[in-house]
């Protein structure tokens, strides 16, 4: 009898594992431990959203109506990520959300409101989303700051008839755009006051007050460097779509200061979607373009040829997003981020995972399996940065969470995405849902980058790079998680080169 030691051979490479003809989502996968040899702070995460725009950190905020607007892409831009604003509105409208999101420099944006002095203000609408109704000589953000008026103020007003320049505060003590909280602080301080007005070369900005900064220095504090070009502002991201109208759509956007943008369609291997990147390449060529979503090595080769500087990659694989089901078309995610990294890193091109992740060991399968950055929809929707109102479902405060192949969101024009807005009949690709109050980006995120990192010291990655290095070295190995996977499974195994095709049923196997 033979007693030789047989040679270590630990679970699969991701080459074997992935081209066996079965589609594995996240929770199908787990990786298996490699050796550790620095402590987790040291774990470097930074990394590239394009071929020429990195990030201190790997999140990117969806272009989801629910999720993306200027609170979060300026919080996200604090924290080192990025967030690309939708285009679920006219291109005026989300050219003005780029514009407030990178006219300041700290993560707090009240979007306020603005009135003349001889305004009268009847219903609280005046005041939008905004605590403060900010009082200009011309009622806009160009006009000479002469005071504000708090929502309470105007509530506790008996006579709603009165002109707010009646009863308006006076103007707070002015302190410029890009100040940090640090100088906002100094100023109360010195000027006994409990709020400061921001402006920029004129124009009043927002209105901070003593609260909001105590609240924001309250989170853990950022240690990654804030994602900001070279001209001091926050970096922003937009989507457009692939029509006509959306050439015109992103001369606004990059009128706005737009620092990438992404085409933004449920499959992006189309006629249109490559003639779209050949415009934006040709008309502006400093911009970086993201092209997507992909699945295939197929899909993935057209667009890089055609001039992308970025791959998103999903299709279906969204909490709120049905086109698996309802098209029978899609792919599992974690299989279609490994396929289409391994052949767009050869391009030098950064893949986005986009979609499917739920909590911080997806994150940590999504970028170990080629990914640059993660994009997060319902992961940061239901924050306090996260566009919508709370309101109590159930005895839980909610926000509204929609896919935007919902069709409440292609009501409002994100049909051209899934290349239906000429059609007559309208499929819906996604569901309409809720997420309860998870609190600010600012206060939850440096935890999950914490626990990011925590899982990459495990599999002995002490960068994304090194990651990426350990994966196409064929060190990183990986199984299949059967308690993940369905109660009739194909699982295929490699004995000695012979594939054995098994059906794993509640009870035993078939093989």
């Amino acid at each position: 009898m033979d007693f030789t030691t047989p040679p270590i051979e630990d679970g699969f490479t991701a080459e074997k594992l992935f081209t066996q003809g079965f589609s594995y989502t996240y929770d199908d996968v787990i990786f298996l431990p490699h050796y550790i040899d620095f402590a987790a702070d040291a774990v470097d995460l930074s990394t590239r959203l394009t071929r020429r725009l990195p990030l201190a950190v790997p999140f990117v905020a969806s272009p989801m109506d629910t999720v993306s607007e200027s609170a979060m892409a300026a919080a996200m831009a604090s924290l080192g990520g990025i967030a690309v604003v939708h285009s679920n509105v006219p291109a005026a409208v989300q050219a003005a959300i780029l514009r407030r999101a990178k006219s300041r420099r700290v993560p707090i944006l009240s979007d306020p409101a603005f009135a003349a002095p001889y305004a009268v203000v009847e219903h609280d609408d005046a005041f939008g989303a905004s605590p403060f109704l900010l009082v200009t000589d011309t009622g806009t953000s160009a006009g000479k700051l002469l005071g504000y008026v708090a929502r309470s103020d105007w509530t506790n007003q008996t006579d709603k008839g009165l002109r707010v320049g009646d009863y308006m505060a006076p103007p707070p003590k002015p302190a410029p755009w890009n100040a940090d909280l640090n100088k906002i602080n100094e100023i109360m301080e010195s000027e006994k006051s409990g709020a400061v007005a921001l402006e920029r070369d004129g124009e009043v900005v927002d209105l901070v007050v003593r609260e909001e900064v105590e609240r924001v220095r309250g989170y853990p504090k950022l240690v990654a460097p804030a994602t900001v070009g070279a001209d001091g502002e926050f970096m922003v991201g937009a989507a457009v779509g692939t029509r006509e109208d959306d050439k015109e759509r992103l001369e606004h956007l990059v009128k706005a200061g737009l620092n990438v943008v992404v085409l933004d369609s449920s499959q992006g291997n189309s006629i249109y979607q490559l003639e779209m990147v050949k415009y934006v390449k040709r008309v502006y060529p400093e911009l970086d373009v993201i092209g997507g979503n992909v699945v295939t090595m197929y899909q993935a080769e057209n667009l890089i040829q055609a001039g992308v500087d970025g791959l998103r990659v999903g299709m279906g694989s969204g909490s709120i997003c049905t086109t698996q089901e309802v098209c029978a078309v899609g792919r599992g995610q974690a299989t279609a981020v490994y396929k289409v990294s391994s052949i767009a890193y050869k391009s030098g091109v950064p893949v986005i995972a986009d979609g499917g992740i739920s909590n911080s060991g997806h994150i940590v399968k999504a970028l170990s399996l080629g990914a640059s950055t993660v994009m997060m929809g319902s992961f940061l929707a239901g924050s306090l940065e996260a566009p919508g109102a709370y309101v109590y479902q159930n005895g839980q405060r909610v926000k509204k969470y929609r896919g935007m192949g919902s069709l409440e969101a292609m009501t409002k024009g994100s049909d051209a995405r899934y290349l239906g807005d000429t059609a007559k009949l309208k499929i819906a690709q996604g569901v309409v849902g809720a997420v309860k109050d998870k609190g600010s980006v600012l206060n939850f995120i440096p935890y999950t980058l914490q626990a990011v990192r925590q899982g990459f010291q495990d599999i002995g990655a002490s960068s994304l790079q090194s990651a990426h290095d350990l994966l196409r070295s064929r060190e990183l190995r990986l199984e299949v998680l059967l308690s993940h996977s369905s109660s009739y499974l194909c699982l295929a195994l490699a004995i000695n080169e012979v594939f054995i095709i098994c059906t794993i049923k509640k009870g035993g196997a078939i093989c």
